[in-house]
């Protein structure tokens, strides 16, 4: 029996999650310190959607079907010394973690590795035996022409050339004709101003500060080598794939708000062609071989929102923290209302051609999308799963009606482009098996000994070539999908806490949901406890473990418990998935996940709030040891953990938003890391692999 690895006093005057408020300002624009936006418990729900809908005659209402509701089945924290991390990283990012003792580790297949202990090092730190290296850095250049990283020097000419700024969800997919390249795909989630300028003045930017700061948002894609002596990862630079996508490049709206009279504005009369993508969080791969990317907290670009919509999207009525309106008035909704409705989706990019336009698929429905990943459905349709990340929001899955074509043709690849324009759109209504009574907000298990119970998908719309049609009473189909939430709120899906990434379980089939946390959970007229969401004032959040009816994913009906129960393992409100709690690594606000090829799921923190750094863990699913939670790595001082990525021999993260800590500024950063003192800190991405060779974990 393993003695548990030691915690680390959680700082005073953190904020919800663990995040700093610096975080909290430029990600997110304070979203926790904002009213929450899902009002819809309360009795005028009915007013907010009428008054937001008011400007369309309900007249216009395609056929409505009216969905009948049908139920489905104080920590005691040990301080850990500094001394107990991993020195920081030096030059070029290199530097391992200790370990902690010399035995080969015991664990499921794909986790036998000493954990890494809780830390709060500058630096990566990684399990003994493994190496490291920073694959690639905000700024470096991979457009021919872009010149070498200057921060003291940056145009936006030259940012939109180079690598953009944090960098969240990750793809390496598979390049052919190009032994030991790949072709890494990366989301460029926001900008922290403060961090990126000397003398930045967060009240009077300038535009050359705000075009870096577009440029520095968006997509990029970068051919990666590998060293065949090491598991080291370096780009390509000047790679034909290369390419950057960013606030002002062209999008394609598709599906059935595309030329809509909701999307169309001044810029764009036909309601068909946006640009820019913005805060891009996870996202997915399909089998066809393209990429998709959740636009989450888009609502923070926008000013001056007023209607009711705009509220529930949570856009302010006042200014903007980066003042872009100031410099493009489709960021000023008082000016252009309709702007805001054009983001807010998922985008699809084929990263093979770069010459074309990615699209926003416009069926798999608006609201913050935390990511998208596929599954295929068992004669061939896809169905995308998406988390919309905000507190007490849904969780929602796209069932689409048309099959995917094998192979590499022409006529495939064109056909592949269409099909997530056509289907259903769902969302999730969740039922416990408890009495009520036994759901106290402690977290304590109910009598049964789980937290579980049945669900359903609750049909919202359906788009096909001829239309759409809405199934949500009062509600057209092209509302439902821009005004997704109140559609959801319409038909009563469960309030959940920060649903973030979904990942289906490529051994199992089981779907794995992150619900990040919740601080107002129970907390004076906010929602309390669910059995699906069974702790007020949920601080380190939960993962759910669903399983879709004859395990087919096109299934209206599940069954789910909850795996994980997260937090400090002394504390009797943790739970996982019934493993001896002495045996596991502490974890707090999981986020993105991703599984490895024994089906072991691996779990990316978010705002951890145990005092130590973000990390990423791995756990098993199945056999005797399911439960068994290890930390494999920690980020560093003020980093969040994002974007995994685990292969046979590697595992990818990004490092985003490094030094991001109350106080810091381009000129008192608040981390060393990657390059060391009197450098800027640099979001990044980081490759770790076995230093023997062999395969992780095994």
């Amino acid at each position: 029996m393993r003695k548990l690895l030691p915690l680390i006093g959680t700082p005073s005057g953190s904020h919800p999650g663990g995040r700093s408020a610096m975080t909290c300002r430029f990600r997110c624009g304070d979203a926790c310190f904002h009213e929450v936006p899902n009002t819809s418990g309360n009795a005028y729900v009915g007013d907010v959607v009428s008054d937001a809908l008011s400007r369309r005659s309900m007249m216009r209402a395609a056929a409505a079907v009216t969905v009948v509701a049908a139920g489905a089945g104080a920590l005691g924290l040990a301080g850990a010394p500094e001394s107990q991390a991993a020195p920081a990283a030096g030059k070029g990012g290199h530097g391992n973690g200790h370990g902690h003792g010399t035995r080969k580790p015991k664990g499921a297949r794909g986790l036998r590795f000493t954990p890494v202990a809780p830390n709060t090092a500058d630096a990566v730190t990684v399990p003994e035996g493994y190496d490291q290296n920073v694959v690639i850095r905000w700024g470096e250049p991979i457009l021919r022409g872009a010149p070498a990283f200057d921060p003291e020097n940056q145009t936006a000419e030259a940012q939109a050339g180079q690598f953009g700024y944090n960098v969240d969800f990750l793809a390496l997919l598979p390049l052919k004709g190009e032994r030991g390249r790949q072709l890494l795909v990366a989301n460029h989630e926001y900008t922290d101003e403060v961090l990126m300028f000397r003398g930045y003045d967060a009240d009077n930017p300038t535009r050359e500060q705000v075009e870096i700061g577009w440029a520095a948002h968006g997509l990029g894609v970068v051919v990666v080598e590998e060293d065949r002596r090491s598991g080291r990862l370096t780009p390509v630079t000047r790679h034909h794939l290369n390419r950057r996508l960013t606030a002002t490049s062209e999008f394609r709206l598709t599906g059935p708000v595309a030329g809509s009279d909701l999307v169309r504005t001044s810029a764009d009369p036909t309601g068909r062609k946006v640009l820019g993508t913005l805060n891009n969080c996870a996202g997915g791969t399909t089998p066809w071989g393209t990429t998709l990317h959740g636009e989450e907290n888009f609502n923070q670009y926008f000013a001056h929102g007023s209607r009711t919509t705009d509220k529930r999207y949570g856009i302010g009525t006042g200014a903007t923290e980066r003042k872009w309106e100031r410099f493009d008035k489709r960021f000023d909704l008082a000016q252009e209302p309709n702007e805001a409705h054009r983001f807010g989706y998922v985008v699809e990019l084929d990263p093979y051609d770069p010459d074309s336009v990615p699209r926003k698929r416009t069926a798999l429905g608006r609201f913050k999308h935390e990511g998208a990943t596929v599954r295929l459905t068992h004669d061939g349709r896809p169905v995308v799963y998406s988390g919309d990340d905000e507190r007490f929001d849904y969780l929602y899955k796209f069932v689409g009606s048309k099959r995917m074509r094998h192979g590499d043709s022409r006529s495939a690849r064109e056909h592949n482009l269409t099909l997530l324009d056509e289907g259903t759109l769902y969302v999730a209504r969740i039922t416990g098996d408890s009495p009520s009574i036994e759901i106290d907000g402690t977290g304590r298990l109910p009598k049964d000994g789980e937290f579980d119970g049945s669900g359903q998908w609750i049909p919202l719309a359906t788009a096909t070539a001829k239309g759409a049609v809405s199934h949500v009473d009062g509600m057209t189909a092209e509302e439902v999908f821009v005004f997704t939430r109140l559609a959801g709120d319409k038909v009563g899906a469960t309030k959940m806490d920060r649903p973030e990434d979904v990942e289906p379980n490529p051994v199992t089939g089981k779907v794995y949901v992150a619900l990040t946390n919740n601080s107002n959970r129970g907390v004076g007229a906010h929602p309390g406890a669910d059995e699906a969401n069974p702790r007020n004032a949920n601080k380190h959040g939960h993962v759910l473990e669903l399983t879709e009816r004859w395990n087919r994913p096109e299934s209206t009906r599940f069954a789910w418990s909850l795996f994980l129960v997260a937090g400090d393992p002394q504390d009797p409100a943790t739970y996982f998935a019934g493993f001896p709690k002495d045996s596991v690594s502490p974890i707090s606000c999981p986020d993105n996940v991703a599984f490895d090829a024994h089906g072991n799921l691996w779990i990316s923190t978010d705002g951890a709030a145990l005092g130590s750094h973000d990390g990423l863990f791995g756990v098993a699913t199945r056999g005797d040891r399911r439960g068994e939670l290890k930390q494999f790595l920690t980020v560093p001082k003020g980093a969040e953990t994002c974007g995994p990525i685990v292969q046979d021999r590697r595992v990818l993260v990004a490092v985003q938003h490094p030094g991001e800590v109350d106080g810091a500024s381009a000129e008192n950063p608040g981390s060393t890391w990657p390059d060391g003192p009197g450098t800027y800190p640099r979001p990044a991405v980081v490759a770790v692999w076995r230093t023997d060779g062999g395969d992780i974990g095994v």
